[in-house]
């Protein structure tokens, strides 16, 4: 009797490599589906990255329609928008209630589990996956492939060599490398012949010339603000840093913005310190005596603004060569509305929330597999999409997970029908 006849034969084999969300929900998938799965990872425990993700809230998903849901990737690839509608934000928020963890829609929309921390989801999922059966090799530094096919590992200084029947790639992007994320897979792709668009940051902060005075309200939160930039505006807040602006706000229109400073050297936005006060409410309330107060007082009593924006106020002011004392109130009320930033860089790579770039969609088949590396398929940030925060950057990397690892289950028995014939 054949092996394959054989019920007592042994279980395809997947290695999956990278301990994050996308690696580890694939590798949930492939044990599901039967698989006998071993996860490696060059660090010394899981999902450290994810762990930092949620070191402010573990945001999931997002709760909006998924129409709109998918308008946040921007002309993301067809793929992509399949594998998330597939296993939509709904799936997922089940599949965290199904590890005890329920979710809540918090009042921005934004998907959160109700301990607002990784670590009991984390903890509980690692031991599901070792009930499920799933193998962890960690310190395993992944190396490519030998000339026969095997995946190459260094751990402990030593070389190991693996051949299993499918394998799942999900190395993260080049963000925060120090938690494992560090893209020396883009080369060893590269070699392969296999196309990886250069990573670039996303979600990250930038850089704008500050005067001494800006700078002394380092870490200094700019609250309740829009901002606008190439025609689109968001509402949040931004944080005030050494050498420029990160923030929820900023995180938001990176990607205009870095390519604006990629191809013209700098790029303006334009802050909003009192969007929810109309311009003519607020000229009425600077129209009022100023009397003997300070400039400074009767702009912190009429706005309520901190000195941080109202710093943010006198630096416009001079850019455009203005003296503030001298506007008059409809003016004021103007530049409060309208103050113009001039940022001229962006925050290095390893300090971004993440990064857009990586291995092209046109690389991959339908089920997430490399075309040129059959029984390889890619998941997660090592994918070239881009997505801002609010949920959008996790659920995308789950949906390819899951993606990749029905593509690997679905691809076995035309694995082992070539097999046969050949």
């Amino acid at each position: 009797m054949k092996a394959s006849d054989d019920h007592s034969a042994p279980r395809k084999t997947a290695a999956v490599i990278g301990g994050g969300p996308a690696g580890l929900m694939a590798a949930e998938v492939l044990a599901r589906g039967g698989a006998a799965v071993t996860v490696y990872d060059q660090m010394t425990s899981l999902g450290r990255k994810f762990l930092l993700a949620g070191r402010g809230g573990l945001n999931l998903t997002h709760s909006e329609d998924l129409t709109l849901f998918l308008t946040r990737y921007g002309d993301s690839d067809p793929l992509l928008r399949g594998a998330i509608e597939a296993f939509p934000p709904q799936a997922l928020r089940a599949w965290s209630d199904s590890l005890g963890q329920p979710t809540f829609v918090g009042s921005s929309g934004r998907v959160f589990p109700t301990s607002l921390k990784t670590s009991p989801l984390l903890r509980t999922w690692l031991l599901r996956l070792g009930n499920l059966g799933v193998t962890v090799r960690l310190r395993h530094r992944w190396e490519g492939w030998d000339a026969d096919g095997n995946l190459r590992f260094v751990t402990e200084g030593k070389e190991q060599r693996v051949l299993p029947d499918i394998t799942v790639l999900a190395l993260g992007g080049a963000s925060w490398p120090r938690l494992g994320s560090d893209a020396r897979w883009a080369e060893l792709l590269r070699a392969q012949g296999i196309v990886v668009r250069p990573l670039r940051p996303a979600n990250c902060g930038f850089i704008a010339p500050w005067s001494e005075v800006l700078r002394r309200f380092e870490g200094q939160p700019l609250k309740r603000i829009a901002l606008t930039f190439a025609g689109r505006s968001v509402r949040g807040e931004a944080m005030i840093t050494r050498d420029g602006l990160e923030g929820g706000a900023v995180y938001a229109l990176s990607s205009p913005i870095r390519e604006a400073i990629e191809r013209d050297g700098q790029a303006t936005i334009v802050i909003d310190l009192l969007p929810d006060v109309g311009a003519a409410k607020l000229a009425e309330r600077l129209s009022s005596p100023r009397g003997k107060q300070s400039l400074s007082n009767y702009l912190r009593k009429a706005t309520h603004l901190s000195p941080a924006a109202l710093s943010f106020v006198r630096e416009a002011a001079l850019s455009k060569g203005l003296s503030l004392p001298a506007l008059n109130a409809q003016d004021l009320a103007g530049l409060i509305k309208s103050v113009p930033v001039r940022l001229t860089g962006v925050q290095p790579i390893a300090t971004a929330i993440s990064t857009t770039g990586g291995v092209s969609f046109a690389e991959l088949d339908s089920r997430f597999m490399l075309r040129r590396r059959p029984g390889v398929f890619v998941a997660g940030e090592m994918l070239d999409w881009d997505a801002p925060t609010g949920g959008y950057l996790l659920q995308a990397c789950f949906a390819t997970g899951v993606a990749a690892a029905r593509g690997a289950l679905a691809w076995l028995p035309e694995r082992h029908a070539a097999l046969k014939t050949g």
